[in-house]
């Protein structure tokens, strides 16, 4: 350990928080969550027995920065997502894939029931994630299955212990119907994704409208859904990182710098266009707060005009978009594309003063060639693969492309079965 390393760790706080270490170049070669960061991360340089892997990863530490965040469940949340975003190789080589989970919901059945898997099948279930640390987003869940009962095994129609200890929806007993428990478990996909803050508005909502209708059993049902969930924020925030201090996330704090922007931006849209030679065109927009994707915020636009014109296509959806008013504008817009693709938005979004810039991809493709970004009146600004601007466009491009390309591949198939 160096000299600066070595100070640098007695200002561990002793906090919940994510860690990332760095090689000499500064590249970040591993991202990690902790309960209390101090003890955690110096865990890494005691005279302890490692594996020979851990031995390698510490000899190749020559920095490290921090997050800290206000529970360990925030911790593990960030932590997938800035593991996402910077991919580092140690993260690749030490993983055990048995700690990577998704939560999966069967909400094509008609009584659906909860688990979790490491592989996410093309079954029409609904998956969340993927999330590192098995053990904590199973106890997650199992926290809130006592605020939205739910199933872990296919439905038999059985009472159960879990039906007395008021874990199941109680279909078994007549306590619930199969269409009741599909409304609650989409509450609770919400709440997963990061939708917290609308949902605790729409329960309010429904509790107070079921009660004015004199329907007080649901209203009841949502007051205590409501109130568990208040309860609930202040132990675990899921997705939505309004907590944190963003100006820690280097990546923010340097496109502020670039952009000349007055703070970091806090929400970001990428956008792509996703079609086969015109047919079953799509738009995509995938959102981003303080550094992190919000999949609960996503929106898909099945394109209405020139469906084989690109630029067109684009300024569309950005238009469409832009009608939303009830959705919060971005601090930033990223496209996938270059000078053609942001010239042609720039009479729409320059009124309301939203910047945008966009990714170019061509020329190298290779891993470690460079990210070309076009900003305007800079022109292209070439960044290091592994710098964090570089990282957080690619990974804003990379999941707006994943999410226009499933929205067109769905499109195909209901089309073919026409």
């Amino acid at each position: 350990m160096n000299e600066a390393l070595k100070q640098k760790l007695n200002k561990l706080p002793a906090s919940p928080g994510v860690y990332f270490h760095k090689n000499e170049q500064g590249e970040i070669i591993y991202v990690g969550k902790a309960g209390v960061l101090k003890n955690r991360v110096r865990h890494y340089f005691q005279k302890s027995k490692k594996d020979l892997k851990t031995e390698s990863l510490v000899n190749e530490i020559y920095d490290t920065d921090w997050i800290t965040v206000d529970s360990e469940m925030d911790a593990l949340f960030l932590e997938s997502e800035m593991i996402k975003r910077y991919k580092p190789k140690w993260n690749i080589l030490l993983r055990d894939d048995k700690t990577v989970s998704y939560v999966r919901i069967s909400m094509n059945d008609e009584v659906p029931y909860v688990s979790f898997t490491r592989t996410p099948l093309d079954d029409k279930a609904v998956y969340v994630g993927p999330f590192y640390g098995k053990s904590s987003v199973e106890k997650a869940v199992r926290i809130l299955r006592k605020i939205f009962p739910y199933y872990t095994k296919p439905y038999s129609g059985k009472k159960t212990l879990d039906t007395d200890l008021g874990l199941t929806p109680g279909i078994e007993i007549g306590l619930s119907t199969p269409k009741d428990y599909k409304r609650n478990l989409r509450r609770l996909i919400r709440y997963l994704e990061g939708d917290k803050e609308n949902l605790l508005v729409e329960l309010e909502k429904t509790m107070r409208k079921e009660a004015e209708k004199g329907n007080y059993e649901l209203a009841g049902e949502t007051k205590k859904q409501l109130f568990g969930l208040k309860e609930l924020n202040r132990k675990i925030v899921f997705s939505d990182k309004e907590f944190l201090d963003i100006s820690s996330d280097q990546a923010l704090s340097q496109l502020r710098e670039l952009l000349n922007l007055e703070r970091p931006p806090r929400r970001i849209e990428g956008y792509d266009i996703s079609h086969q030679s015109g047919e079953n065109a799509v738009g995509s927009m995938v959102v981003f707060i303080n550094g992190a994707s919000a999949r609960s915020e996503y929106r898909k636009f099945k394109i209405r005009t020139s469906k084989n014109d690109d630029l067109k296509s684009m300024r569309e959806v950005i238009s469409r978009r832009l009608k939303h008013k009830e959705w919060d504008f971005p601090d930033l817009i990223v496209l996938d594309g270059g000078e053609t693709q942001v010239n042609a938005i720039l009479p729409l979004v320059n009124p309301l003063g939203i910047p945008v810039v966009g990714r170019d991809k061509s020329g190298d493709h290779s891993k470690s060639a460079k990210v070309k970004i076009y900003v305007p009146e800079k022109g292209l600004t070439l960044l290091s693969s592994s710098s964090h601007i570089a990282r957080l466009i690619a990974r804003i491009d990379e999941e707006s492309h994943r999410f226009a390309v499933t929205y067109h591949s769905l499109l195909k198939r209901k089309n073919m079965l026409k």
